[in-house]
Order: structure tokens, then C-alpha cells, then sequence
């Protein structure tokens, strides 16, 4: 037995150690026993407790963000709990935040679709191959066709542009829409710019039938009333002519004033409705002009003698001023129209009693016609639309204008690739510029 053989070499002294020794180990085992029951229910404790955060976390991870941890009874868990807690919480505001986002967004998205389909105009979308991506009910109705069987097909198949347009860039183009061929349409295009880097582009149809036979009618009858204005206009002319050549006997020096007041009211009467006339051809786009050449001192000289007895009732001097005989190339019946609309213009607003200065020059391929008055001047807001079509400073001197004169001269000058401009300081001077493109050969021409 170790107890007697311990015993035998220990001797009898020895023995109660051995007791002692024996009951220390015995001590030791009971111990670990009882520490081994506590540390595996501390660690149930741990794995329950694990498995209840899997839980909640799988469920938050699954959209279910109402699911809390509760308090378990595990030292230093609190802390952990707390935290998981508050993340959920502040998920579930987010998300909350997110909802009411995209329930505005869709709520703002209905509403500019809901515009966007009241539209008078249509709107379609197309890819970098003219496909249609999206197309609203107006243009449905255009093409006469369901919404849905538009979509992928090429927008070539319902309409028609000229030849040297380009649907990706089209400004104010007339289009012709296969499925409706009684209407009148304009087409405008731009890119979307996308941060995809796809290409598309979109494309507003306007329907302007109404305005083109508007725009027709008002043509008519323009041209109507103004052809049934001249020639009244030209019969009294003729008839004042006449008297003045005392056909029907003599005529007394105040009677000889009187007609002469009524011919220039009548030569006057007849520019305004001429240049109502030339201004609604300019709807066709151009201005068919006449190129002859013009030696400009003789030219101007008729001018200025013309408009004498005009600036002689606001005793205002008309100055010609030329240094040498200038030549160009121009369309005489336009050209004089552009001048006289200038001078009249300077005899209305520049100040009475002083000189209207007309004036030819030479700069580096132009020829320069200049008109000068001093009065009343010109703003530096209305010079930037003097030349717009209806604009005039008329009303605001309280006087007679169509605002057409000076839209009209700018077009004349611009038909032959030359300029019109105006420089002026209030109360001091107003000075207009034509400038026309020198003649660079001497060769006559008679027409073109």
C-alpha cells in the first residue's frame, strides 16, 4: 500500500502530514467541482444571451426594426443592450425619414407627369439611334398610336424634317407629322444631359396651326389694307401734282403753300404704309433686293432735297457733308428707304432749329452712311431694342410711330451683309452708321 510503505519511511511523526495533505487535495476537488457548476451556468447565461441578440439582429436585418434586447441578468451586458437598442432606434427613424422621402418624391413625380401630360405640346424622348425611350399622350395622339407601341421604335417612322436639319438639333423647325397631315408643327430638340453619359435627347412638338392661319390672315390683310391705301394715297398725290401745275387755273401763293403742306403729308402717308407693306414680306425670310451701283454724292443729294420740306417745319437744316464721290453696290429703292427712314427719324426727335448732319465715309472693307442729329437722345436701355420689330420711342415723346421703321432699315442693311448701328448720348446727340460692304471691282451690274 503508498500509505504503509509512506509510512515506513516516514516514520510515525509523519503520518499527520500526510493527513493533512490528503484533506488539502480533498478541498481543492470539491472546489473545482463547485466553481465547474457555476462557470457552465454562467456560460448558458452567456449563450442565451447571444442567441437572443442573433435573434433581434436577424429580424432587424429582415426589415422587422420593433425588436428590442431586454435585460438580462449578466453582469456587464447593460451597456451592450443599450447600444444595439439605440442603433435600432436610429434605424427606424431613418427609415422612417427614407418612407416620407420617397412618398414625396413619388407624390412630386405624379405631379410633373400630371403637368407634364396637360401640356398643350408634346414631348417625347429619344436615344442616340432616334428611338423613343417615353412619349406623352399628346404625342399618342399625333402619331395616332397607342403610348406603349412607341416605345423602341424610331421616331423617322411618324415624322418628316427638311432635308438639312438634324433631329438632334432642331430650332423652331417645321415638321410634318405622317399621321397628320392637315396640322401645321414646329419641332425644337435638346440633349439630356445625364450623369449615365447616355445620349438621349428631347424633342417639344408644337402644334401652331391656329397661329400659321392666323399669321395668314393677318398677311391678307395687311397686304389688302395696304394696297387699298396706296391707291387713294397715289390718286391725291397725282390730283395735287396737278394743281400745283395749275391745270385748273391759277393757283395764289397761300393756296400753292397749302398744297405743298398736303403733298409731303401725302409722300409721308405713303412711306408709312410702304413701310408696313415691306415689313409683313419680311415673314418669308429675306428681302429680295436689286444690286445696282450707286455713286453715293448724287444719290444722297436726292435725298437730302427730298426731305427738305419736311425738316423746314421744325426748322431744322439738313448738312451733307462728303469729302470725294463714293461708289457701292446696292439696291437704290431699299437703300434710299433706310436713309430717309434715318434723316425723318433724325427731323422727329432731334432738337428744332438746329442741323441734321448726313455724312459718307470710308473705313477697312465698308462703306459708311452716318446721320446725326442733336436733340433728345437715346437711352442706353432702349438702344439695345431700338431695331426690335414694334419698338418705338414715339409714345414716349407723345408723337405718331409704327416701331417698324428702324426694324425695318436694320433688315435692309442686313439683306445687303452690311451693319446698322446707333450711337447716342441722352440730351445731347443721336448718330446712326450704315455700313455697307465696299465695292471691290469696277464692274457694272444691273440686277440680281
Amino acid at each position: 500500500m503508498p500509505f504503509e510503505i509512506l509510512k515506513h519511511i516516514l516514520g510515525e511523526s509523519s503520518v499527520f502530514f500526510v493527513h493533512i495533505l490528503n484533506l488539502f487535495v480533498l478541498l481543492i476537488l470539491i472546489a473545482l467541482f463547485i466553481f465547474a457548476r457555476k462557470t457552465g451556468k454562467k456560460w448558458t447565461r452567456i449563450n442565451d444571451y447571444l442567441g437572443v441578440i442573433t435573434k433581434t439582429v436577424n429580424s432587424v436585418r429582415y426589415g422587422d426594426l420593433t425588436k428590442k434586447i431586454e435585460k438580462m441578468d449578466l453582469p456587464n451586458s447593460k451597456p451592450l443592450a443599450d447600444s444595439l437598442n439605440r442603433m435600432i432606434e436610429t434605424l427606424y427613424d431613418r427609415e422612417k425619414m427614407i418612407v416620407e422621402y420617397q412618398n414625396e418624391l413619388h407624390r412630386q413625380n405624379k405631379f410633373l407627369e400630371a403637368v407634364i401630360n396637360s401640356l398643350s405640346d408634346g414631348l417625347v424622348i429619344i436615344d442616340e439611334n432616334h428611338k423613343i425611350l417615353r412619349a406623352t399622350p399628346k404625342i399618342s395622339e399625333w402619331f395616332n398610336i397607342e403610348g406603349k407601341e412607341l416605345i423602341n421604335t424610331h421616331i423617322e417612322d411618324y415624322i418628316v424634317i427638311p432635308e438639312r436639319a438634324h433631329i438632334e438639333n432642331l430650332k423652331r423647325c417645321e415638321i410634318f407629322i405622317k399621321a397628320d397631315k392637315a396640322s401645321n408643327f414646329t419641332a425644337n430638340s435638346m440633349e439630356l444631359k445625364l450623369e449615365d453619359k447616355k445620349r438621349r435627347f428631347i424633342i417639344i412638338i408644337k402644334n401652331v396651326t391656329d397661329q400659321k392661319e392666323l399669321e395668314n390672315l393677318k398677311e391678307d390683310f395687311v397686304a389688302t389694307l395696304t394696297h387699298d391705301l396706296k391707291v387713294p394715297i397715289i390718286a391725291e398725290t397725282n390730283m395735287l401734282e396737278l394743281f400745283l401745275n395749275e391745270s385748273f387755273g391759277p393757283v395764289s401763293e397761300k393756296q400753292e403753300i397749302a398744297l405743298r403742306n398736303m403733298q409731303t403729308s401725302n409722300r409721308e402717308l405713303l412711306d408709312l404704309v410702304q413701310i408696313v407693306l415691306e415689313t409683313y414680306k419680311l415673314r418669308d425670310g429675306s428681302i429680295v433686293l436689286y444690286k445696282d451701283n450707286i455713286m453715293l454724292k448724287s444719290f444722297l443729294s436726292e435725298i437730302v432735297e427730298e426731305m427738305e420740306p419736311i425738316a423746314v417745319k421744325t426748322s431744322n437744316s439738313l448738312k451733307f457733308a462728303t469729302v470725294r464721290d463714293i461708289r457701292v453696290y446696292a439696291d437704290r429703292i431699299q437703300l434710299k428707304r433706310v436713309v430717309k427712314n434715318l434723316i425723318q427719324n433724325a427731323i422727329s426727335y432731334g432738337e428744332p432749329n438746329s442741323p441734321i448732319e448726313i455724312s459718307i465715309g470710308e473705313i477697312p472693307q465698308f462703306i459708311v452712311i452716318k446721320v446725326k442729329d442733336y436733340g433728345a437722345g437715346i437711352s442706353q436701355a432702349d438702344i439695345e431694342k431700338i431695331f426690335n420689330k414694334y419698338y418705338s420711342a414715339a409714345k414716349k415723346f407723345r408723337k405718331i410711330g409704327t416701331g417698324l421703321g428702324l426694324y425695318l432699315a436694320h433688315e435692309i442693311v442686313k439683306a445687303h451683309s452690311g451693319e446698322l448701328t446707333v450711337e447716342s448720348v441722352e440730351g445731347e446727340f443721336t448718330e446712326f452708321t450704315i455700313k455697307l460692304p465696299a465695292v471691290v471691282n469696277m464692274t457694272l451690274h444691273y440686277g440680281e
